[in-house]
């Protein structure tokens, strides 16, 4: 007798689509990924999630809040009263947002993106590490299995709250195929951004503080004069501080800002890069080094041990945060790039749709076996 599959309730709320960066890709692409036959999940979401995400809200039932929760007092009071309501009967309740409800008694899985908060604490305001010192320690005591994107968010998992770690899973992120990108579509890439035909170097990410953009700008003045800065993603902490190093700058016309541009544009600028250039000081895992290393764009990156741990050997590694040492380091993937690309189209196959799908599998059979947490 074939027996029931495990109900999953996965809560989406604390997503407001393209806020949060690379976390929101993260859950979306390990749910597009899970494909188990005795796992049936349950996607508990915004209006406005499921309208920026038809693909994922069509690969598994979806239920949708009533009203906007796109504020997090709103969003907390809607995990507290409608979802505990709608996820009593589920046999898992899966939060993706790093912090679990106060209530609820069904085994939960708790998606833990990062610990940044720890390492640096100046990056968040007073009211947030206050709220991330309140929550992450009890989620982390009620969650049946806590998952984390790669190993070096499971050891500071495991270290900063003696968590079990037969209970921290690694889930990695999946990066679904990518298409040939054509010099006719970075073409019209380069119309629509006024953007000069010459070399260029890549850097898509939110302006957070922690991404670290001030050292591309610095690192023009010492880079071949004809290659340009591409900058991609929405506005963060540190927008105005990129802002005034930008205007300060002598290079200040090889800068190009063009925002969030649309999947196809973004990989079109990604596939004919000179190289991604990766800065940042600290990650849970860095989607796009895969993107690139996927559309044969040689990576590089800073020691971030996260970072480190998803390129292995396929990147320009560069300790220093010096203009300098990038600019070298971006002169040396250019020279490298038919190697940097072999080495990261063989990277690239670690971190597929479906390998993400089944390691967040493994994750709910556990903690449908185990039960429930620590209160």
């Amino acid at each position: 007798m074939t027996s029931a599959p495990i109900d999953v309730a996965v809560n989406l709320l604390w997503i407001s689509p393209g806020r949060v960066g690379g976390s929101e890709q993260y859950l979306e692409r390990q749910l597009l990924g899970l494909a188990a036959p005795d796992v049936r999940a349950t996607v508990h979401c915004t209006r406005a999630f499921a309208a920026a995400h038809p693909d994922l809200v069509g690969h598994h039932a979806h239920v949708i809040a009533p009203g906007g929760q796109d504020w997090r007092g709103g969003r907390i009071a809607a995990e507290h009263t409608w979802l505990a309501l709608q996820t009593r009967r589920a046999d898992v309740v899966h939060h993706g947002g790093g912090t679990t409800p106060l209530i609820g008694s069904r085994p939960i899985v708790l998606t833990v993106h990062d610990l940044q908060y720890l390492t640096f604490p100046h990056y968040f305001s007073p009211a947030r590490r206050a709220y991330l010192d309140a929550m992450m320690p009890r989620s982390i005591r009620r969650a049946s299995v806590v998952t984390v994107p790669s190993e070096y968010v499971r050891g500071t998992v495991v270290d900063a709250f003696a968590a079990d770690p037969d209970r921290v899973v690694v889930v990695p992120h999946g990066i679904p195929p990518m298409a040939d990108s054509t010099p006719a579509d970075l073409a019209a890439v380069r119309r629509r951004a006024r953007l000069a035909e010459r070399p260029y170097v890549v850097y898509p990410v939110i302006t957070h503080p922690h991404k670290g953009h001030r050292v591309l700008v610095d690192m023009l003045a010492h880079l071949d004069p004809a290659v340009q800065l591409v900058l991609l993603g929405g506005e963060g902490a540190a927008e105005s501080e990129l802002r005034a190093a930008i205007d300060a700058s002598s290079t200040a016309d090889r800068v190009h800002r063009l925002g969030r541009v649309p999947d196809h544009e973004r990989d079109a600028l990604l596939a004919h890069a000179e190289a991604l250039v990766f800065p940042s000081e600290y990650e849970g895992f860095g989607a796009p080094l895969i993107q690139a290393m996927a559309l044969g764009t040689p990576v590089v990156c800073s020691a971030a041990a996260a970072v480190v741990e998803v390129v292995a050997d396929a990147a320009v590694v560069v300790p220093e945060r010096s203009g300098a040492a990038w600019a070298a380091a971006v002169s040396a993937a250019r020279e490298r790039r038919h190697e940097l690309a072999a080495l990261g189209h063989a990277r690239r196959a670690d971190f597929t749709l479906a390998t993400s799908g089944a390691a967040l599998a493994t994750a709910y059979r556990l903690a449908a076996g185990l039960g429930g947490g620590a209160p």
